[in-house]
């Protein structure tokens, strides 16, 4: 599933060409893609509606509208596992895995691709209130240092679980907790409240470095479902040191990558960089 680089390339690669926009017409093949609404409901909130702003929040791309100078409403757009967004003239060919089609004012539309059926295009019409139980952003000035050792150090549960939860910290997913927390030297066992001030400050700047040199490498291209807009792979993948190279030789230290399982979830892990919290 895209985390929080790769819906963040998308959201900036798409912005400069639907922001200003005017949304004429609306066409859906999948209507489960609208998240509950008819295909009436949905073209009759966004009808001739301006684009106003593209921007990210947790693992959704967010489409401010406005209608004659007043906010209308916002258009959310979850990628799931294999939806992509692109931008392309309204005449383009995309394919039998077409859910939503937005026409604009300029000869172009914002295709919704989706193999699996899974993402979802939706419309609200207020997105504070559906993000109002996601956690902070990680590059954003209010995850600091001071506040992430205090909410480890307020709850008793494993680092790997807790950094998925999205009403925790915002936009994080498998690929990037493994890759953070090896950096950082912490097993995903670790219980939270036990990790050392120091050691929070560490995972805190790997939390963010990790996740800018992923979004400046647009994101990780491990299978073949994601894509930019552009249709064009990241390759942040290249730079994995745990994710994905189990059996293979530890980047930092040389013992072989250990796969196991945390909270459900495959985790990747060097044994010697990041010991086993006793008991």
């Amino acid at each position: 599933m895209p985390e929080l680089p790769e819906v963040e390339t998308v959201a900036r690669l798409v912005r400069p060409r639907l922001e200003g926009r005017l949304i004429k017409g609306a066409e859906v093949s999948w209507v489960r893609s609208l998240g509950g609404l008819s295909e009436f409901e949905f073209r009759e909130q966004i009808a001739d509606s301006l684009v106003k702003r593209v921007w990210r929040r947790a693992k959704w791309i967010v489409f401010d509208l406005e209608r004659l100078g007043a906010p209308a409403g916002h258009l959310l757009c979850h990628l799931r596992m294999t939806g992509r967004l692109h931008v392309e003239s309204t005449e383009a060919d995309m394919g039998p895995y077409e859910r939503v089609r937005l026409d604009l004012n300029n000869g172009e539309s914002l295709f919704f691709i989706d193999v699996r059926k899974f993402g979802r295009f939706t419309y609200v019409n207020d997105a504070d209130e559906r993000f109002a139980g996601i956690g902070p952003e990680p590059l954003t000035d209010e995850f600091s240092s001071t506040w992430f050792r205090a909410a480890l150090s307020s709850r008793k549960r494993q680092l790997k679980p807790l950094l998925l939860d999205q009403s925790f910290l915002a936009g994080l997913g498998n690929i990037y907790v493994d890759e953070a927390l090896h950096a950082s030297g912490l097993h995903p066992l670790r219980r939270s409240d036990r990790v050392p001030g120091a050691a929070a400050d560490r995972l805190h700047a790997e939390i963010r470095s990790v996740l800018a040199e992923a979004i400046r490498r647009e994101g990780s291209s491990f299978d073949t479902f994601y894509r930019t807009p552009e249709g064009q792979p990241g390759s942040y993948q290249d730079q994995f040191l745990v994710y994905g190279r189990d059996g293979k030789p530890c980047r930092t230290c040389g013992r072989k990558i250990k796969k196991m399982v945390v909270g459900q979830r495959g985790t990747h892990i060097c044994t010697r960089c990041q010991a086993a919290p006793r008991g």
